[in-house]
């Protein structure tokens, strides 16, 4: 019998040569989902894409089509250009928010974080601020 591929999976295989920046990617969706408190069953539930796919994507041996990163996205609740950030697909929009609070420029411009430390300490603070926000 024929393997039935979901046409949102359809991504690339990871080349050798373009493992680095995948593992990357993939390193910062499992990074948004554990901090969405959000387990890989679940957040296949909610994308509609198998888990064993986004665990493949997870672990960087997939490159996500541009319909799995949206979808991925929406599930974590981060801005799909966040995401296509990372994933090499659109420019870094972290220039793009003029209201940066001086907490904010800190965490952009320390040169100990990794680009996904940086950003999951400035998701973690937003969600703080916001939610402190929403409440006045």
């Amino acid at each position: 019998m024929g393997e039935n591929v979901c046409p949102m999976e359809e991504g690339t295989l990871a080349a050798e040569d373009e493992d680095r920046p995948v593992r990357q990617l993939g390193e910062y969706i499992r990074l948004q989902r554990q901090m969405a408190d959000l387990s890989l069953r679940g957040m296949a539930g909610l994308t509609k894409v198998s888990n064993a796919y986004l665990s493949q994507v997870e672990r960087g041996l997939h490159q996500p089509s541009l319909r799995v990163l949206h979808a991925i996205a929406e599930a974590l609740g981060i801005p799909a250009d966040t995401l296509l950030a990372q994933a090499g697909f659109a420019p870094d929009v972290k220039q793009e928010t003029p209201d940066r609070t001086p907490t904010e420029e800190a965490i952009r411009n320390d040169p100990d974080l990794t680009p996904e430390e940086r950003a999951a300490l400035l998701h973690v603070y937003r969600s703080f601020v916001d939610r402190r926000a929403s409440a006045t």
